[in-house]
């Protein structure tokens, strides 16, 4: 892949802060898992969210499977972040910068595997519900969180805040590569 080309791109989108990086600096772990199983809504109502995913465990092999990984970072304003609706309503943004640099890998001939922000809203209906396989494979990012890992440590060693004030949405997605 050509980086420079790559960075260049990236340079032109509205991006808080992109880091090309190992797969095996990310921290993978069950409590990360937890709060999916215990306090998402989405828990078993789609392929993008676990148990859907497959064990953390899996999802570790899966990643570091990859010998390359691109995170990219968005910010948002919002008026209130306690207003849950209205701050869930950025990640529509920053989804489609995630897939705009899905589509700018994809003209180098890369197929990133990516995860990014809460589960997949591709499908009114998602087919798990019904015991069928996923309909849109190709467009499915499953969340961060949903494979176990804790952002907060790499963002920290990097030096990287993750909050910006009380009304800034931070959206992360990670794009894996070989």
């Amino acid at each position: 892949m050509n980086c420079e080309l790559l960075e260049a791109q990236l340079a032109e989108l509205p991006l808080y802060w992109y880091h090309f990086f190992s797969p095996e600096e990310l921290e993978f772990s069950d409590r990360i898992r937890w709060i999916c199983e215990n306090e998402c809504p989405m828990y078993g109502k789609s392929w993008a969210c676990p148990p859907g995913v497959g064990e953390v465990s899996q999802c570790t092999a899966r990643c570091k499977g990859y010998q390359h990984c691109l995170m990219v970072a968005t910010l948002t304003e919002v008026s209130d972040i306690a207003n849950i609706p209205e701050a869930l309503n950025t990640r529509h943004d920053h989804e489609a910068i995630t897939n705009t640099v899905r589509d700018l890998m994809r003209q180098q001939g890369i197929e990133p595997y990516i995860l990014s922000t809460e589960a997949c809203a591709e499908c009114e209906r998602c087919a798990v519900l019904d015991g069928e396989p996923c309909r849109l494979p190709e467009r499915m990012h499953p969340c961060v969180e949903s494979h176990g890992i804790n952002l907060l440590p790499l963002l920290e060693s990097l030096g990287i805040p993750f909050q910006y004030g009380e009304n800034v949405v931070t959206w992360f997605s990670l794009l894996f590569y070989n």
